[in-house]
């Protein structure tokens, strides 16, 4: 066990959020936690991390052992006067092997300073335990790591030196997530990591963390996400938890045959509890000695039952409608040769289209290509480069943001909405926030303490009130549970008006879309198709790509064909060959190192004339080992391992 919580309960004020949650988690566990928004899955994860203090019950992390958490709000936790760059951020995670580089340049230049021989052989000595720290820390290796993690999720060499206040929201999720897993903690914790996430690094996380060794907890309302990294599910519904040993959408079977199993044995004890206070009802119509006695016979019987307590009310499902405006021209947005780009990164150009009432458009493509941008200069946020657009007739425009920027912290949930609408009745804002699943003493919290999925209820209850007939929505799916996701999608299904948003959820854009911007490599297109088709086209060019480079590649003679393949061939053998030899000449060399340790605390402790000389021959080993490692992750690159 590496992980676990005992009767672990927390509230704000006079709610109740969490109550009696007990769980253990074994290492190696990949447990996907879900649950409705607001039912207490961040508020959980910031008690397992030590952020929060239950008030109630414990929580128990393994001896010597790290945990670290992805927040669902990291993506906008910059500091706009911070210099660090992309680069730096990642080296920052391991802040112990910087402090250990810095004190081994410290005693490095100590030693040269001084002749002492005493003082010689307290900085030699200190200064073999500092590198045994560092090499047993992972520091040979971690700063090449963290630029491996950065390219993999989509950070080349050209953003490692830019600062990261210039990232989009979704490069700096993507940012901060790079930056845990840099990390390497023992527990890993991963509050809704898909958010902003493109398709491609979502695909790419999906394959990192199903084979990932350690331990991690991730909050996700993406099923199919959750089917390919977990193995177990931690359902928080109602202030408590249960465990699931499977995945979710095996969860979901188990779960709802538990329910209708639990709900007939309450239904059967019920219906017995009823047959028996029957009976005794009629014994005592009779009022004879015989009559009581049977009576109180089953009056015992029913005190002696072990009571099933009455099954709890499954979260309600939000469900609402879209606040429509009157019907706006048939051609709702004209766009002509519209080009942006920032200093020294160019996002489009040359975009021109005509969106039509009725169009769900979708803007598609990786993080960082300009979708959000273009989204701004359509809301007249921000001025293009170039190019022109102009509205059609009678267009209403409702916008959604996807950091929520427009909510006010200090305000509570009833004052949010009352003070964009303040002309509605009281009842009317009650009644909306209600549809949003905010009920009783839910409309007194304030802003600043909402989950993330309430924030996003909250955002959406401002927007249904709006009388519009074009919504812009950026992201409106991030941080919503699966049936508020449902709830979205009904509501969009049956506007009449027209839509243009941002998403990276694939289910999302598989039922409503019906045209897409493509924006990729600095060029942006108007596709009107299916996602489906999107995807069959996509993987239609990427096959012939692959065709093309196959027929190039092959379109030598075959004289030039056999010698490039007789080369290969050769090349491969000789890289073969030379790990073989590093694998021999490293061995030895790390059998050397060990001998020289062996001795520096050994003999030469008080010897210093030789513990130096054994310093100088380790730091000469340990280069030409490093040398030799470099050397061989570039032959194994070579080879495709």
């Amino acid at each position: 066990m590496i992980l676990s919580a005992a009767d672990v309960s927390y509230g704000y004020g006079a709610t109740t959020i969490l109550k009696n949650v007990t769980f253990s988690v074994e290492e190696g566990d990949r447990v996907g936690v879900v649950g409705v928004n607001g039912s207490g899955k961040s508020t959980l994860f910031r008690i397992l991390c030590g952020e929060l203090t239950p008030d109630e019950g414990s929580v128990f992390l393994g001896k010597d052992k790290t945990v670290k958490m992805l927040r669902q709000d990291d993506a906008f936790r910059v500091d706009p006067d911070c210099p660090d760059t992309v680069l730096e951020q990642m080296w920052a995670t391991r802040s112990d092997l910087l402090a250990l580089e810095i004190r081994t340049e410290e005693l490095e230049s100590a030693l040269l300073n001084t002749k002492d021989p005493d003082e010689v052989a307290k900085l030699t000595s200190e200064l073999s335990r500092v590198n045994s720290r560092y090499t047993d820390g992972g520091g040979l290796f971690f700063r090449s790591r963290c630029k491996s993690l950065l390219v993999s999720l989509g950070f080349g060499e050209e953003y490692h030196s830019l600062p990261v206040e210039s990232l989009s929201g979704g490069q700096r999720t993507r940012l901060a997530l790079a930056r845990l897993l840099a990390g390497e903690p023992d527990v890993l914790l991963l509050d809704e990591p898909t958010n902003h996430l493109d398709v491609d690094t979502l695909e790419w996380l999906e394959g990192y963390l199903s084979t990932y060794k350690k331990t991690f907890l991730v909050v996700s309302h993406d099923r199919l996400f959750l089917d390919r990294v977990t193995n177990r599910t931690l359902d928080v519904e109602n202030g408590t938890t249960h465990f699931y040993g499977v995945s979710y959408t095996a969860f979901v079977e188990e779960k709802e045959k538990a329910r209708e199993a639990y709900r007939k044995k309450y239904d059967l004890q019920q219906k017995e509890i009823a047959r028996l206070e029957a009976f005794i009802e009629n014994q005592r119509k009779w009022n004879r000695e015989r009559n009581i006695i049977a009576a109180e016979s089953r009056m015992k019987a029913i005190d002696r039952m072990e009571k099933i307590k009455r099954p709890e009310s499954s979260p309600r499902a939000i469900s609402f409608r879209i606040n429509q405006a009157s019907r706006s021209g048939n051609d709702v947005l004209y766009v002509d040769n519209l080009t942006m780009a920032f200093p020294e990164k160019p996002l489009f150009r040359d975009l021109s289209f005509v969106l039509k009432s009725g169009d769900r458009m979708f803007v598609y493509g990786p993080n960082g290509c300009g979708k959000s941008t273009l989204l701004r200069i359509l809301m007249g946020q921000i001025a293009p480069v170039s190019g022109s657009f102009e509205t059609g007739y009678n267009v209403k425009i409702g916008y959604y943001s996807q950091d929520n920027q427009g909510l006010t912290e200090e305000n509570t949930v009833l004052d949010e909405l009352w003070d964009a609408y303040p002309d509605l009745p009281q009842t009317k804002i009650r009644d909306t926030l209600a549809t949003f699943s905010f009920r009783g003493e839910d409309v007194e919290k304030k802003v600043s303490v909402l989950s993330g999925g309430e924030r996003a209820r909250l955002t959406l209850a401002k927007l249904i009130l709006m009388k519009v007939n074009l919504l812009i929505l950026d992201e409106p799916t991030n941080h919503l549970d699966s049936d508020s996701r449902e709830a979205l999608e009904r509501a969009l299904s049956s506007f009449d008006g027209t839509l243009i948003c941002v998403s990276h959820d694939r289910y999302f854009m598989r039922k409503l879309a019906t045209r897409f911007i493509v924006m990729r490599d600095g060029e942006a297109k108007s596709v009107i198709c299916s996602y489906d088709d999107l995807e069959a086209k996509k993987g239609s060019e990427k096959s012939g790509h692959e065709e093309r480079k196959k027929e190039t590649d092959t379109s030598p003679s075959q004289k030039d064909e056999y010698l490039a393949r007789r080369r290969a061939v050769q090349d491969r053998r000789k890289a073969e060959r030379r790990l073989e030899a590093i694998a021999e000449e490293a061995g030895k060399l790390e059998v050397e190192i060990a001998d020289i340790d062996h001795e520096l605390f050994g003999n030469a402790a008080s010897d210093y004339v030789r513990a130096a000389e054994l310093y100088d021959r380790k730091t000469i080993v340990e280069d030409r080992l490093m040398s030799l490692w470099d050397e061989e992750e570039t032959l194994r690159e070579q080879l495709g391992e």
